[in-house]
């Protein structure tokens, strides 16, 4: 029998010594002025880029200080509350009409929205023998990876892979818009059938359904769906379409489209960042932490014991032992995050008077009491506002959204904004992005190989 090099013993003692070897002082950090995570010492973003596609606006600099406002969300100049307020008075649906003003800047007048809608819903159909080849035949546990991993195929069936003229940049963002819900709902599919051990429903596309209608409708055995439901998805994929260059996935996109790469591997790229817990995949992370926190306090609505059970969770006594209360907090919003305050308006609207609203009640009861057991317990005079997070995973479930699915839906939505930012770094960047690091390790004289112990 061949020896095991990763394993047992032999393994463990290796990875020790990495550990010992790649260890570094904290105080370096500060010593060598090093700005970890590309973060300022008071937790604001190190300026890396210009952008004119999305301001993020949570704060103001006063005096050298971060003083807290109302946090804003502007796509192209266009606060989101605006764009989601008048898509409401028309009674209409709005990510395509968002996707467009994220693309090509300006707002789509009757004939551009209708007919980069209808290009979108031609697109939809995947390549011949994708589903089978790329999906069928290699099942995957984890939607994100596989959809990471499909529209890195995309590649293949592409014969203009390469071409890198910004028409056919433009034709492969909307084109992965387009086919991104119909990968999701095929691997999730067979995701069911393989790991779940159940049956495996997969409807033909309907090309008069827009995307928030075609996800529902793909997803549901019955493709059966109301208005207000699909629209409030709907509402969902606006809000969650774009959010500046600096955030984890997008910034990803622009450095891997800042080496001169095929949009696939910087698309591939961005979905596969936002699959991180830190990232797209905190909205799961709430509705465990809800799960959890259901199962445990007996009454929802008594604020004494919810606290109680709270601070049982800061000490990491409970849920994941992580000390985090998932949800509450963001890097740049501070009194409030416009997307939490829509969605969570739009939700107990359709949540009034159903089983769910407990649920909804109880999120609240955590976003209210969070700021306040805080300062309580570790003297923290942060302002600290909810997030999107707090309230999307509980949103896909009222809707029947299966929870696995809640991070790929964040990628679909997040594809136009990834798209619009991969053309601002072809235009304006001009430089591949590579900051720098400082080393410490000091040069050793070389060992013998007979004389190492």
């Amino acid at each position: 029998m061949m020896p095991s090099f990763i394993s047992g013993a032999n393994i463990t003692d290796l990875c020790s010594r990495l550990a010992d070897n790649t260890a570094i002082d904290p105080k370096l950090y500060e010593k060598y002025h090093v700005k970890r995570g590309l973060r300022n010492s008071d937790g604001t973003g190190v300026m890396a880029g210009i952008t004119n596609i999305c301001n993020v606006h949570g704060y103001v600099m006063n005096e050298g200080e971060r003083e807290p406002i109302p946090g804003q969300l502007i796509y192209r100049g266009y606060n989101i509350n605006d764009l989601v307020e008048n898509v409401e008075k028309d009674d209409r649906f709005g990510y395509e009409e968002t996707a467009f003003l994220l693309l090509f800047g300006h707002l789509p007048n009757v004939k551009e929205l209708k007919t980069f809608s209808s290009y979108i819903s031609v697109k939809r159909d995947l390549p011949n023998g994708f589903v089978e080849d790329m999906i069928l035949k290699a099942p995957s546990k984890n939607i994100m990876n596989k959809l990471a991993r499909s529209v890195l195929a995309l590649y293949s069936y592409d014969d203009e892979c390469e071409n890198k003229g910004l028409e056919n940049e433009m034709r492969t963002a909307v084109s992965l818009i387009a086919k991104m819900p119909v990968i999701m709902a095929n691997a999730y599919q067979v995701k069911r059938r393989v790991f779940d051990n159940q049956s495996m429903i997969m409807h033909p596309i309907n090309y008069e359904e827009n995307t928030a209608q075609c996800i529902l409708s793909l997803l549901r055995p019955d493709r059966k769906y109301t208005k207000d439901e699909a629209q409030m998805l709907d509402r969902l994929l606006m809000l969650q379409a774009e959010h500046g260059g600096g955030n984890n996935s997008t910034f990803t996109c622009r450095v891997l489209t800042s080496s001169g790469t095929d949009p696939y591997s910087a698309y591939s790229s961005a979905i596969c960042s936002l699959k991180g817990p830190r990232h797209g995949g905190a909205n799961l992370q709430v509705i465990n932490m809800l799960d959890n926190f259901k199962a445990n306090i007996k009454n929802w609505e008594d604020e004494g014991e919810v606290a109680d059970y709270m601070r049982k969770t800061i000490l990491k006594e409970t849920n994941d032992h992580s000390g985090l209360i998932y949800g509450m907090g963001h890097a740049v919003y501070t009194i409030s995050d416009p997307r939490a305050m829509i969605l969570k308006k739009k939700a107990f609207e359709l949540a009034k008077g159903k089983d769910i609203e407990a649920e909804f009640r109880l999120l609240e009861t955590i976003e209210r009491l969070t700021p306040e057991i805080f300062r309580e317990m570790k003297g923290s005079t942060k302002v600290m506002c909810a997030n999107v997070d707090m309230y999307s995973g509980l949103v896909y479930r009222m809707l029947g959204i299966p929870d696995e699915l809640f991070t790929p839906l964040f990628a679909i939505a997040r594809m136009a904004g990834w798209a619009a930012h991969r053309m601002e770094e072809i235009l304006t960047g001009g430089r591949i992005i590579r900051p720098a690091y400082k080393a410490i390790a000091k040069e050793k004289e070389y060992v013998k190989l007979s004389e190492r112990e």
